[in-house]
């Protein structure tokens, strides 16, 4: 019998890995555990984080996984602190606006108000009110929707999303929301313009989510990285209003909500200050805080500086405002206790495996919901060098529907990891298809996207809708009702009719990708045109 070459060894070894199989029953185990109700929501510093940070780290364990945080007495801890700041509404909310009579919002329906990262008290009393269309200053778009106008003690009124969703064309790139619709970026160029607080007004569509999710995230606790300078990126008053209440108000300044959101698809829009004065009052709670992002590692057996990294949202929104049931628990079913648990089966299936060449990093990280603030914080302060980092693969909201024949990934991203991940996916019959609704902006809500605006090649993986029980119908389907019914709602529970074996593949067919860049020399690329590009170039010396 001829003996085997060391080469061929290595190629059936390598093979065998990805053969490697994960189960959907401990799939099943960790969501029942962790969107349990003993875990209360895992909102950071509270027990529910304690809970979960202590169960992640036991699951890693066990799991084969070695610990990978920060050094401590010259050996790695398992997680990695992250200093923040949170903010809660400690009273009543108060909100009246003068507008040819007097209008009362209530914090909720009419209003969705954060608490404010400025002053523990919100005081405005009679501040006026400017209509500033969609928020957006693109100087590099010859776009301006403020014309220097001073909002120095106003309030601004903006539009969600950008201004060519109604049309799908125009400067921003059509139906695909840039980071310029998004409300972080509407709150940090309101602050930069000088407004004392600004309001985004709600429609389903344009945000792609409803009115009951906006509530819940914003009345919730507020959390952020401690600033020096808060005032840099936050206005005193932020929050959401409903489209009915912005239009009412409107109306009663004698303007056309339709007209001037028509007017606001122009780049020769101009501000509207509408005859009204809000008065709004309402106390806050400051702290500071201390949370965990929690990191697993599988050493490289030969280039362990150069690392692969896997990530995912450990947190959701804990305990909040009751829904209809009376049910305050924010479980996080979807989102994103099975992000995690796929986190925890791909390392398993790493360490049954054959060392890779690669090191594997595994990294849960806190405060997604808050603002991908866990992620941003390692990104800011890496634990292995985002030069030598390979590339980051993200899981955020699997979903429980079964098999299906095609994935997806947030946003359409232009970069070889993605191309990487469509050659693995059509090895194994599973073929690619486009974010299929690129107005919701997903490629900026999750924990990748700290890491791409760096320059490291990532993705953020999302599981498909043509199912092969039901097809693409029942998919989408599912998806609809999930978002309206079920996302960022106490309902995001698990239920009877659950299904992990598509899960389960979507595990599978992540954990073959990372296994063929752990055991290769391929570097990930952002393609000719990608704003991330320089980033990544600018690191290409750490890999030399």
């Amino acid at each position: 019998m001829r003996r085997l070459s060391i080469a061929l060894i290595l190629a059936l070894a390598a093979q065998a890995a990805v053969a490697q199989t994960v189960e959907p029953d401990r799939l099943k185990s960790h969501v029942e555990t962790l969107a349990s109700d003993a875990f209360e929501g895992r909102a950071p510093a509270t027990p529910g984080e304690t809970k979960t940070v202590d169960y992640i780290v036991s699951q890693f364990k066990s799991a084969g996984l070695q610990p990978g945080g920060p050094l401590e007495g010259g050996a790695r801890s398992w997680t990695q602190d992250v200093p923040l700041a949170q903010y809660d509404i400690s009273g009543p909310v108060a909100v009246t606006v003068a507008a040819s009579g007097e209008l009362a919002w209530e914090q909720g329906r009419e209003v969705a108000l954060r608490a404010s990262q400025l002053t523990t008290n919100v005081d405005i009393k009679d501040a006026p009110v400017v209509f500033v269309g969609y928020g957006v200053h693109a100087p590099e778009r010859n776009w301006d929707d403020f014309k220097g106008v001073d909002l120095k003690g106003k309030i601004a009124l903006v539009l969600v999303n950008d201004p060519d969703f109604e049309t799908g064309q125009g400067d921003f790139g059509g139906k695909a929301m840039t980071w310029y619709g998004r409300w972080p970026y509407k709150y940090e160029e309101g602050a930069r313009q000088g407004a004392l607080g600004v309001l985004v007004i709600h429609e389903t569509e344009p945000a792609s989510y409803g009115w009951e999710t906006v509530k819940n995230s914003n009345t919730n606790t507020i959390i952020d990285i401690r600033r020096e300078r808060p005032d840099e990126v936050h206005p005193l008053l932020e929050g959401w209003i409903q489209r009915d209440a912005a239009a009412e108000l409107m109306r009663r300044s004698g303007h056309d909500f339709d007209a001037l959101k028509r007017a606001a698809q122009s780049r020769d829009f101009k501000p509207v200050t509408l005859n009204a004065r809000a008065t709004i009052r309402f106390p806050v709670k400051a702290q500071e805080i201390v949370s965990r992002n929690v990191v697993g590692l599988i050493p490289g057996a030969s280039r362990p500086d150069e690392v692969v990294l896997y990530t995912g949202h450990w947190d959701h929104l804990g305990i909040g405002l009751p829904d209809a049931r009376g049910d305050a628990i924010y479980n996080g079913a979807v989102d994103n206790a099975t992000g995690i648990a796929a986190l925890i089966e791909i390392g398993r299936t790493f360490a049954a495996g054959p060392p890779p060449a690669r090191s594997v990093a595994f990294l849960a990280v806190t405060a997604e919901e808050k603002g991908l603030i866990g992620s941003e914080y390692y990104a800011a302060n890496p634990i292995y060098s985002l030069g030598k980092t390979v590339g980051l693969i993200n899981m955020d909201a699997l979903k429980p529907m079964g098999p299906a024949r095609d994935f997806t990934t947030s946003g359409d991203a232009p970069v070889t990891l993605q191309d990487e991940l469509i050659a693995v996916a059509r090895e194994r019959g599973r073929s690619y298809s486009p974010d299929p609704r690129p107005e919701a902006g997903s490629f900026f809500r999750s924990d990748h996207f700290p890491f791409a605006k760096r320059g490291v090649p990532a993705i953020s993986f999302g599981s498909g809708q043509d199912l092969l029980d039901g097809g693409a119908a029942a998919g989408a389907a599912w998806s609809k009702a999930y978002t309206a019914d079920r996302y960022h709602q106490p309902s995001d529970e698990l239920t009877p009719d659950w299904r992990f074996d598509g899960m389960a593949a979507d595990a599978e067919l992540l954990y073959a990708l990372g296994r063929r860049l752990a055991d290769s020399d391929i570097w990930p690329e952002w393609k000719a045109g990608s704003e991330f590009k320089a980033a990544r170039e600018a690191s290409e010396a750490e890999r030399r």
